[in-house]
């Protein structure tokens, strides 16, 4: 994705991709058109899996003594 396309939220991203569903269901959209809407899709889903690892990387725990750790899987 572009390096515009990284403020998008993750929100924005999922109504963008049900969007595009929707228009790869239309029996009207050619062949070369759906390739295409999958292309875009599957980019967007590439962002999605990179920003929700991202936010696990970040994600911490506070221990028994009231810490910060990071979190294990």
């Amino acid at each position: 994705m572009s390096k515009e396309n990284q403020d998008v939220s993750l929100e924005e991203t999922f109504q963008e991709l049900d969007a595009i569903i929707e228009k790869m269901q239309d029996r009207e959209v050619t062949l070369e058109d759906s390739f295409f809407l999958y292309e875009q899709g599957i980019r967007k889903l590439k962002y999605c899996n990179e920003k929700i690892d991202s936010v696990e990387k970040r994600m911490l725990l506070l221990n028994e003594q009231g810490e910060l750790e990071a979190f294990d899987e």
